[in-house]
């Protein structure tokens, strides 16, 4: 297969299993952390309005569902890419990073969870991922070099 069809088609699958876990993760959230009395999550501007009735402990589901998708993702990502597999992990948690500012510019929320999320739970996720895949900046096989040139010399 073409190196850079296969590139683009794992990026999308590495996206969606990553979201799937976030998405999971999320909604697992308020069935092990009851939402606060009077909290809403049915839609966008209730769950804005419900922010301000969240506990500390009520982030924390949010936070894994980032970081884990994310981390999931890039791993999927760096695992079965054709080449450049820390490139198309951290291509990961960038996309997860931009969706992550436009939660943050849509939802708001404490600054303490806004700064930890956008810091903690993308771009050291993805490069987590890219490694726990075996995948390092210096790996041979991230540089499009054709090695039959070599051996046949």
């Amino acid at each position: 297969m073409n190196p850079i069809l296969r590139n683009v088609l794992i990026f999308i699958v590495a996206w969606f299993v990553g979201s799937i876990v976030n998405v999971a993760l999320v909604n697992l959230g308020p069935s092990v952390f009851p939402l606060p009395e009077g909290a809403s999550v049915a839609d966008m501007e209730s769950l804005k309005a419900s922010m301000l009735l969240f506990e500390p402990k009520n982030f924390i589901f949010p936070f894994l569902g980032h970081a884990v998708g994310t981390l999931v993702g890039a791993f999927i990502a760096a695992k079965f890419a054709a080449n450049n597999h820390m490139k198309l992990a951290l291509g990961i948690g960038v996309f997860f990073l931009l969706g992550g500012i436009y939660a943050v510019y849509l939802l708001g929320g404490p600054l303490w969870f806004k700064a930890l999320d956008l810091i903690v739970a993308y771009i050291p996720m993805a490069w987590l991922g890219g490694r726990l895949a075996g995948r390092k900046w210096d790996d041979p096989t991230d540089r499009n070099i054709d090695t039959s040139e070599i051996l046949d010399a």
